[in-house]
């Protein structure tokens, strides 16, 4: 039998300044052995984290006929990963490419990339929540943030937020549909100095956490290689608390080797430093029972 690539159909922004959506998806899947098939939501000059008057090109009337094209040509993904969308009526587009491209053996996820540090982003409107909300029906698994996961949720962001509280969070969010719900950026219940990422399976009711200690410097686009590095390894055969390790692990050290530099945060992580570290073996160190 002859060897195959796994492919991945990525939905989100292409941004042509700042390293973040597919500008960091790309690189990282292609590191881990993964072909990445991009699907532009929209084409922005920069990512919209610290610019001003940056270009804006919704790609929704372009993509009915991208996605008519994939579909005569018979391709099939292993995964199908959604991200940024730049209107609201793109999640039904992107449930449009999950009913037409998804096999029984494909992973279907979704980061409901809407906001973060308790407020949405300027480019989202509210009228995406609810539709974001019928997207993450279709998930097997979905990777919001603290701020996300609230939204979904109409809850209240707040960091006092206690153990029995976050795995709630997390039942509730499975209860509209996915099995597996990670919330990235969490608040450690235990240790105010840490923050973590939470995860909960349904299929064998399970909970998970990894932790790391807060670090000062921010990097826009660091969500979106947690993901990547997330998905990469589920798709090479890990278990979901081993990739959640892997994944945080990865993001630790983008941050770590960034930090040492003199250049504008905004512009995102140094990837072209630490995207060897996705071709060797790594130990597995951080995750625990939650």
């Amino acid at each position: 039998m002859k060897p195959t690539i796994k492919k991945v159909a990525a939905i989100n922004d292409l941004s042509g300044f700042g390293r973040a959506s597919l500008c960091s998806i790309i690189p990282t899947l292609s590191s881990m052995g993964v072909q990445v098939c991009p699907v532009p939501t929209t084409i922005m000059s920069t990512h919209s984290g610290d610019f001003e008057d940056y270009t804006f090109h919704d790609m929704t009337d372009e993509l009915p006929a991208y996605i008519e094209h994939w579909s005569k040509l018979g391709l099939t993904f292993d995964c199908i990963y959604s991200g940024f969308l730049g209107s609201p009526r793109q999640a039904e587009l992107v449930a449009d490419i999950v009913n037409r491209f998804r096999t029984k053996d494909t992973l279907v996820v979704v980061d409901p990339v809407m906001g973060d540090n308790g407020s949405l982003y300027s480019s989202i409107s509210e009228e995406m929540v609810p539709e974001m909300r019928k997207l993450i029906a279709k998930a097997d698994i979905i990777v919001p943030n603290f701020t996300e996961a609230a939204l979904l949720l109409g809850r209240e962001v707040k960091n006092d937020i206690t153990k029995e509280e976050m795995r709630e969070w997390l039942r509730a969010l499975s209860d509209l549909g996915p099995d597996t719900v990670l919330i990235t950026s969490a608040p450690d219940t235990e240790n105010k100095d840490m923050v973590g990422v939470v995860a909960y399976e349904r299929s064998c009711d399970k909970y998970w956490k990894v932790t790391s200690r807060c670090l000062e410097d921010y990097y826009p686009g660091t969500g979106d290689v947690f993901a990547s590095v997330l998905i990469g390894s589920l798709l090479k055969g890990d278990s979901l608390p081993e990739a959640i390790d892997w994944a945080a692990q990865f993001v630790s050290q983008c941050i770590k080797a960034s930090s040492g530099y003199d250049y504008e945060r905004r512009d995102g992580v140094l990837l072209e430093r630490v995207l060897p570290l996705l071709r060797d073996e790594h130990l597995i160190s951080g995750y625990e029972r939650y």
